[in-house]
């Protein structure tokens, strides 16, 4: 079984519009504030099930973080200027959006 990297932090860079998530492997990600709204990990977003996933309105090139939570050990709740916040992105979800980002 592999072990996932540790985050050891998390930089939401306003001016920017991203998020900068380092891990203790010495990686670190950019992940635009737009893609991780328009990946939330919520059931709003994601539906229920293994069924499609609903519409979405689109997300606003100008989205932006308004305060984020730790929730536990395992993941960050993202509080959007949308008023979006039901989802929990897991350090995994991040290394996966980051990777993602950066191919």
């Amino acid at each position: 079984m592999t072990v996932m990297p540790w985050p050891t932090e998390l930089r939401f860079r306003r001016a920017a519009g991203v998020l900068r998530v380092s891990f203790e492997d010495e990686t670190s990600f950019d992940i635009p504030y737009k893609r991780l709204r328009e990946e939330s990990p919520s059931a709003e977003v994601r539906g229920h099930g293994a069924g499609p996933r609903p519409p979405q309105p689109p997300v606003p090139d100008d989205i932006s973080v308004e305060k984020a939570d730790p929730v536990g050990r395992y993941a960050v709740r993202i509080y959007f200027s949308d008023g979006h916040s039901s989802g929990l992105y897991t350090w995994k979800l991040l290394r996966e959006l980051g990777e993602g980002a950066a191919g």
